[in-house]
């Protein structure tokens, strides 16, 4: 005999012999399955992930210090991806250097020179007073020194752009394949005075698809600045164009 439609359901997902009853016969729909399976499985494939790529980011010395704590032959599979990845960024790091551009040459330095890599223009401050201009300068540097296969270029901004205006200076642009990617125009889009590289222009090479997310680079610059990223490293960045007398270094300036 067909159950009736109207049946009182206290709660249609309590596991009781009525409601398997009312199921069996597609009064109530089935009981949807239960998500702690599912996670728990996930949780074990986190952790299984996480202990797998425990020595992810690591660097040679740092591996070397494992060597008690970790098989040997796990530990020999990574110093040869380390070995491997320093020989390809070896390889590309064919730059090196901040190029200080000439409006004539710009297509050439700038434009076709990114369809081989990234190349990110730095326009400064015209008059030679803007701090953030200053800020990013020595920031040009030293990404330059380190991310070798990016080709870092600076401009004075009036050299570059007539009439360009002084309050939009600093302003980096991003090119690649011939095309500007990105802008960024002054340091209000970062933190201002307080830009750094770690916290945000290596940010900027990653986002931007210059540097590799987990770039051993950025990984060693992690490290040395994780303690000092809200004190001593922007303080010196800031203080870099100051001289002995304590006042604006007048001498050994890119603005002379």
């Amino acid at each position: 005999m067909d159950m009736p439609v109207n049946v009182p359901v206290d709660d249609p997902n309590a596991d009781t012999e009525w409601n398997d009853i009312l199921r069996k016969h597609g009064i109530i729909p089935e009981k949807p399955p239960s998500p702690t399976p599912m996670i728990e499985e996930a949780l074990v494939e986190a952790r299984r992930l996480a202990h797998e790529n425990r020595l992810e980011g690591k660097d040679i010395d740092e591996l070397a210090e494992l060597e008690d704590e970790e098989d040997e032959e796990f530990l020999e599979q990574y110093r040869k991806k380390r070995m491997e990845e320093m020989s390809k960024i070896s390889n590309a790091s064919v730059y090196n250097q901040v190029y200080h551009l000439q409006k004539p040459d710009y297509a050439l330095d700038v434009t076709e020179a990114s369809n081989k890599s990234y190349v990110f223009v730095l326009l400064t401050s015209s008059q030679g007073t803007n701090t953030e201009s200053r800020i990013l300068m020595e920031i040009w540097r030293e990404l330059a020194r380190v991310f070798g296969n990016v080709k870092f270029c600076q401009m004075q901004a009036n050299l570059c752009i007539e009439g360009y205006p002084e309050r939009n200076t600093p302003t980096i642009l991003v090119y690649k394949d011939g095309d500007i990617k990105r802008q960024i125009v002054t340091l209000r889009e970062l933190r201002g005075v307080r830009t750094s590289i770690q916290a945000d222009v290596e940010n900027v090479l990653v986002e931007a698809g210059a540097v590799e997310r987990n770039d051993m680079r950025l990984q060693r610059h992690q490290g040395k600045r994780t303690d000092e990223d809200d004190g001593n490293t922007k303080s010196t960045i800031r203080q870099g164009h100051v001289g002995r007398g304590g006042g604006e270094d007048s001498g050994d300036s890119d603005w002379d």
